[in-house]
């Protein structure tokens, strides 16, 4: 095995690892029905809320999603999380969330 190949695998992560630090969310669209999927990374897409103290009590996530294939309407997606970024809410206008 080439030294580029040992390399590259030391930064590639498993299904698994990617799993965990993801929140997928599917939605339709209530004006065209186009079907969009979205990812949001647990590590990187969270914006925290803290109490008076400075620690986290919930984390939140905006994100306004727009077909490509009909009609670019927005649909605009909060999502909630508790301390330890399970999903605990869940909300959307301009569409609808498919599964889940």
């Amino acid at each position: 095995m080439s030294l580029r190949k040992k390399l590259s695998g030391l930064f590639k992560a498993t299904a698994q690892e990617r799993d965990d630090i993801a929140y997928m969310i599917t939605v339709q669209c209530e004006r065209c029905g186009e079907i969009i999927q979205s990812r949001v990374n647990l590590s990187d897409d969270l914006s925290a809320n803290c109490d008076e103290d400075g620690n986290v009590t919930n984390y939140f996530c905006r994100k306004v999603l727009i077909g490509k294939e009909r009609c670019f309407w927005p649909m605009e997606v909060l999502l909630t999380f508790d301390a330890h970024r399970r999903l605990t809410g869940r909300e959307i206008t301009g569409g609808h969330f498919i599964g889940g």
